[in-house]
């Protein structure tokens, strides 16, 4: 059978990074009472020459490096992302014309912070069904430019950035030995919409709009949530909570993160935590994460790396990478 192969990753940041007493001339807020909430001692933030396309371009070409590919070798092209630069063409076509790409798809998908599971679990569908043969997944927001900077229960908690993956379809024996994407599940439920949405759009207010959050309530359901699409990727695999060698969870806050590893069993030693740097960049921030545990040597070829996040809608998912 076809799996799709990790072939390399790349990730990249604004030029500003922007710690928690900055926000404090900002906002009524401290340091102190962000960390103690959230985790978070800065995340880095856009500037004017700064957009979605452009990180997207730099995480894509750091991945390209990393894989030893070149720009035409990719035949598919998947942008997570709630931030375009544009409501259209897609933030993908937009990234495969910076890199030269005139072959193969591109397109956008938009499931908010679980936006990077949905589009590896697409990527993942169109290697195995022949579509393509090498898929660029990028996750990458300016989460920046939709806050309400007057609004300390949200502004504190964002930041912009992009990462990105590249997959492969390479013929394997079909065993949980193989490298690659190994498992997935994808849940969403539009009945929580209200607990955290932008109130603006092209059809409804013709502006961009804010991010609006009901924090306690996502909180409440996250947990839960989370761990319910896990177990359904430890009962597909016939995996548990000791057989992975690393989580990679949504960057969103640490006490989730933290409340979710305890409720499944899994080791904090395994849990790659980058929220206190980068704070939530949405769908950009399980391949940031990835990219740090990589780039220090943590996840290595072979090991089983456990991806899940939760989002707006609600959307959350979770995937099992053989790297």
């Amino acid at each position: 059978m076809i799996r799709s192969v990790v072939k390399g990753y790349g990730a990249c940041l604004p030029k500003r990074a922007v710690p928690n007493k900055d926000l404090e001339n900002v906002v009524d807020t401290t340091d102190e009472w962000i960390v103690q909430r959230t985790g978070i001692r800065q995340r880095y933030i856009a500037g004017d020459d700064e957009t979605t396309c452009s990180l997207g371009e730099g995480a894509a070409r750091a991945a390209l490096r990393k894989a030893g590919l070149q720009p035409d070798d990719i035949d598919l092209i998947i942008v997570a992302t709630s931030t375009p630069d544009n409501t259209f063409p897609a933030a993908a076509v937009d990234i495969q014309n910076r890199l030269g790409i005139r072959g193969g798809a591109a397109f956008d998908l938009q499931a908010v912070c679980t936006g990077f599971v949905y589009a590896v679990t697409t990527a993942d569908a169109y290697l195995r069904g022949g579509l393509a043969t090498r898929a660029l997944v990028i996750g990458a927001e300016t989460f920046s430019r939709i806050l309400d900077w007057e609004d300390r229960g949200t502004c504190v908690l964002f930041g912009d950035g992009a990462g990105a993956i590249i997959l492969e379809a390479v013929e394997s024996d079909g065993e949980l030995s193989d490298r690659g994407v190994l498992a997935s599940k994808l849940r969403s439920d539009g009945d929580h919409k209200d607990k955290l949405y932008v109130d603006g759009g092209p059809s409804s207010t013709q502006t961009v709009g804010h991010l609006r959050m009901q924090g306690r309530e996502v909180f409440k359901h996250a947990v839960g949530m989370i761990t319910d699409v896990i177990e359904s990727v430890f009962s597909t695999t016939g995996m548990n909570a000791e057989d992975i060698d690393w989580f990679v969870p949504h960057q969103a806050n640490k006490r989730i993160i933290d409340a979710s590893a305890r409720k499944l069993g899994i080791d904090p030693d395994k849990v790659v935590i980058t929220v206190d740097r980068y704070g939530n960049t949405s769908a950009a921030s399980i391949p940031l994460a990835l990219v740090d545990a990589l780039d220090d040597g943590r996840i290595k070829e072979n090991d089983v790396v456990l991806l899940e996040a939760m989002g707006g809608g609600f959307t959350w998912g979770a995937v099992m990478i053989r790297w």
